[in-house]
C-alpha cells in the first residue's frame, strides 16, 4: 500500500505525492536494492490524469487512497518547477537530497556488451 495524498491548485490543476516502493531496476542498481521507498511527485490536470502518467511510465500499480500525506508547500515548488512535472526523492523525510527527474528512476541498468557479439582480430564482419 502507498501512502501520499493531492493538492488542487488555485488553477484548477493538481499535485500528487505517493510514496512507493522503489524499482528494482533503478539508476544505481544495488545500492538503492534494499526495499527503499521513493516521494514521487506529480502536476497534472487532475488526479486521474497524474496516476495514468505513471501508470504509463511501467509503475503500473499505483493507486492513491485517501488523503494522508498531501504534498508539502517545499515539494508542490519542486514539481512545479520542473519541466516535466514529475519528481522523485530517496528519502522523503531529508531534505538536504535533491528532486530527481523520473527518467533516472526508470532507467534501465546499461547493457554490458557480449564479447561473442564483437568480430575479432582481422576479421571482417559480413556484408
Amino acid at each position: 500500500m502507498s501512502g501520499g495524498g493531492f493538492i488542487r491548485l488555485p488553477g484548477g490543476s493538481v499535485v500528487v505525492a505517493l510514496s512507493l516502493p522503489r524499482p528494482p531496476h533503478g539508476a544505481r542498481p544495488g545500492l538503492y536494492d534494499c526495499g527503499c521507498r521513493v516521494r514521487v511527485l506529480v502536476h497534472a490536470v487532475n488526479r486521474q490524469r497524474a496516476l495514468t502518467r505513471l501508470r504509463n511510465l511501467g509503475l503500473r500499480s499505483v493507486y492513491l487512497r485517501g488523503n494522508t500525506e498531501p504534498p508539502t508547500p517545499d515539494e508542490i515548488t519542486a514539481v512545479l518547477h520542473h519541466p516535466d512535472g514529475l519528481v522523485w526523492r530517496e528519502a522523503p523525510e531529508d531534505d538536504t537530497e535533491s528532486w530527481h527527474p523520473i527518467r533516472a528512476l526508470l532507467r534501465p541498468p546499461p547493457a554490458r556488451p557480449s564479447a561473442e557479439k564483437e568480430p575479432a582480430g582481422n576479421e571482417r564482419p559480413a556484408a
